[in-house]
């Protein structure tokens, strides 16, 4: 293969990632394309991509698919961007609007739902007591809503674990040479983190300091390997 076709998030807790790809040699090697979580997911499920930053959910959606790196989107408690937004308690909510962009967050929101809080709202598009949201859009919103819940924080909180929300994946075996290249150009960008923070604009909603050092976790260690296999199992069990 001549070269690899990529999917990256276009979402701000990639950029370390995606700054390593494109100041490191892989470049020549890749064709990278920006897609939301879900559009990630398609592509490689349809084999459109070779490789993605794959939704943690998505993977069950992919035969024998392949994680490629010790890297990863994940959180060790609160992550800051990804929420349910609430106009009451949670434990009063009859309806809930899911996120488009996310299969992940929806599912890690429903098995929150039904496990630790014990409600199943009517899932719908139309006028709800909440919504699922994440990403960048999340930026600011926070005190928008009499109530807000980070689904990072609540798993850690019910489970004791971390939260994986996405892995270097692929759909098909890919060169090793060409693995330790791709980790080498991510680690490139991770260690050029504040590099990247200083790129960013300015916000006062959002400390990106503090969000790409701290809330955001990049080592897919062996707790966050265990953390992906119970969210695996319990969205069997939806």
């Amino acid at each position: 293969m001549d070269r690899y076709r990529v999917s990256a998030i276009s979402y701000t807790n990639t950029k370390p990632f995606v700054y390593g790809l494109q100041h490191s040699g892989i470049l020549k090697k890749i064709d990278i394309s920006f897609d939301v979580p879900s559009e990630c997911a398609r592509k490689l499920i349809a084999d459109e991509t070779d490789i993605g930053i794959v939704p943690a959910a998505a993977l069950l959606q992919i035969p024998n698919y392949q994680i490629i790196s010790d890297y990863c989107i994940g959180a060790d408690g609160a992550v800051n961007s990804v929420f349910i937004f609430s106009e009451k308690p949670i434990e009063e909510i009859k309806t809930l609007r899911l996120d488009a962009q996310s299969r992940t967050s929806n599912n890690l929101a429903l098995i929150l739902l039904r496990d630790f809080w014990k409600v199943q709202p009517e899932i719908t598009e139309k006028d709800t007591d909440a919504f699922v949201e994440i990403g960048d859009r999340t930026f600011g919103k926070t005190s928008k809503y009499p109530f807000v819940y980070d689904l990072a924080a609540v798993w850690k909180d019910h489970t004791g674990l971390p939260f994986v929300f996405a892995v270097w994946a692929s759909n098909k075996p890919i060169n090793e040479n060409f693995i330790t290249e791709f980790n080498a150009a991510l680690k490139f960008g991770l260690d050029n983190r504040q590099k990247v923070i200083e790129e960013l604009p300015k916000r006062d909603d959002i400390n990106f300091d503090d969000y790409l050092t701290h809330q955001i976790q990049y080592d897919l260690d062996e707790v966050k390997r265990e953390a992906l296999n119970r969210f695996h199992a319990l969205i069997k069990s939806l």
